[in-house]
């Protein structure tokens, strides 16, 4: 069945200050979309809204999940998880001093998850072999792009529909974000996730999202319809490739 979001019309802010104006954007059902922009455009408020972390003054947020759909404005996050969207979070976000595999069980929060237990962590060691021959290591002690793999994992035990990725090459040398990415693409394609993925690396987000949305200062200024369309748009050459 069909999964996938649609936010209308999203205005947001912290306190006096506007964060978000406007925001409208759409992610089909197995689609990848990259929502880019540089630090401080409101990717990560976007994000915080659609999880209920943030609540927006405005707008509407729609959750189509196995062909129903959700109203998220005014869910508590327990709920919003539990319909089956996770967050992988800007800065990982682990608990350095549990274990991997502690880590990954605290990720089955969503009650349909906490049945499957243990096929949902044989499912991440499989997508992770890593993390399965450092199930016994503190998450602290691994480098930054196992604690990103193992961030990612810890999603995946939410057996999730809809996959949200905050800024994934945060913090990682180039060929770990290359991988990363990578793993991302590998994730969507094998288990038809649904993907939201903000990130500021265009060149590395472009090379996996089936289209996407330009963010800046909390508006979106340009859809791309297609790889294609965003890697040719005037205003990503001028911010991003600096052409």
């Amino acid at each position: 069945m069909a999964n996938s979001l649609q936010v209308a019309g999203i205005h947001a802010a912290y306190g006096a200050v506007r964060v978000l104006e406007d925001v409208s954007l759409n992610v089909a059902d197995g689609e990848t979309v990259a929502l880019l922009g540089t630090n401080g455009n409101g990717k990560s408020t976007l994000m915080k809204c659609i999880m209920g972390i943030v609540r927006p003054t405005a707008g509407s947020i729609i959750a189509e999940i196995d062909g129903t759909r959700h109203e998220l404005i005014g869910r508590k996050i327990e709920d919003i998880v539990d319909l089956g969207i996770a967050l992988v979070p800007e800065g990982r976000r682990l608990f350095p001093r549990l274990t991997v595999e502690e880590n990954l069980l605290l990720g089955a929060f969503r009650l349909s998850a906490r049945s499957q237990i243990r096929q949902n962590l044989e499912f991440c060691f499989t997508a992770f072999p890593v993390l399965q021959e450092r199930r016994r290591q503190l998450a602290g002690l691994m480098s930054g792009g196992e604690q990103q793999m193992l961030a990612l994992a810890r999603a995946l035990m939410l057996a999730p529909r809809i996959l949200l990725i905050d800024e994934p090459s945060v913090g990682l040398a180039p060929m770990l974000v290359r991988r990363t990415i990578e793993k991302i693409k590998e994730l969507k394609d094998r288990y038809r996730l649904t993907v939201l993925m903000a990130e500021q690396n265009f060149n590395q987000a472009i090379r996996i999202a089936d289209r996407g949305y330009v963010i800046v200062h909390g508006k979106i200024a340009f859809e791309g319809r297609s790889a294609e369309e965003l890697n040719n748009n005037e205003l990503i050459r001028k911010f991003y490739l600096g052409l």
